[in-house]
């Protein structure tokens, strides 16, 4: 589903991906380890078409992309949820959910389903819709984010650092949700970024490493 061939990313001239070879497939759950600073983000960017590559191509169920601009990869079914959320605080839980559906001109029918569908799996979202994003805990936040990529996330989904600066209650329950998402949607190919690959070992079916913008180990 998702693919990096022998990717290499610069910013600002200095090198922070070098030759990254990675495969998420359809359903699968896979997971990318690494310290801060080692390529995490930037390898996420780059399959959301935030970063162009130096040298190297980027594969979308089975389609070239590498030049695809990341709104038309939102419209290929990809959702996105930055470890910093972006929120927007003026906006009610609802309206932060509704957004890229919006921005992608959804029929109103067609928004109100995967709605439906998203409350269904984050029942806790439903009762948050009304309230104000900058109200939010750190949390919940990181819910209202998840629920927002899945908003248009129906083929891939990727979670940058979602359990960062979790309670262990609140990363229980995220936990729970990522089990409830691949149960219900087994076809939805996950990939989550943490640097403590014991949070996601129940979570996930393979973990690549990556340190110092190169995977280490698979």
């Amino acid at each position: 589903m998702l693919e990096l061939h022998n990717v290499s990313i610069d910013i600002a001239g200095v090198p922070v991906l070098r030759d990254v070879h990675l495969v998420v497939p359809p359903g699968g759950r896979v997971a990318l380890i690494g310290r801060n600073g080692a390529g995490k983000t930037t390898t996420l960017r780059t399959l959301m078409g935030l970063l162009p590559p130096r040298a190297g191509r980027v594969v979308i169920d089975g389609q070239e992309a590498t030049a695809v601009p990341p709104h038309h990869r939102a419209r290929l079914g990809i959702g996105y949820a930055p470890e910093e959320r972006r929120l927007f605080g003026s906006f009610s839980v609802r309206e932060n959910m509704l957004l890229p559906a919006e921005v992608l001109r959804l029929a109103p029918a067609e928004v109100a389903r995967r709605l439906d569908a998203v409350f269904a799996l984050l029942p806790e979202l439903k009762d948050l819709a009304p309230r104000r994003a900058a109200g939010l805990s750190g949390g919940q936040g990181k819910m209202v984010a998840l629920g927002r990529a899945l908003m248009v996330g129906t083929r891939a989904v990727l979670l940058d650092e979602p359990f960062q600066g979790l309670a262990p209650a609140l990363a229980l329950r995220y936990a729970e949700a990522l089990k409830r998402l691949h149960q219900a949607l087994p076809d939805v190919a996950i990939l989550i970024t943490e640097s403590n690959p014991e949070l996601l070992r129940p979570l996930v079916e393979r973990t690549f490493v990556i340190e110092r913008g190169e995977i280490a180990a698979a």
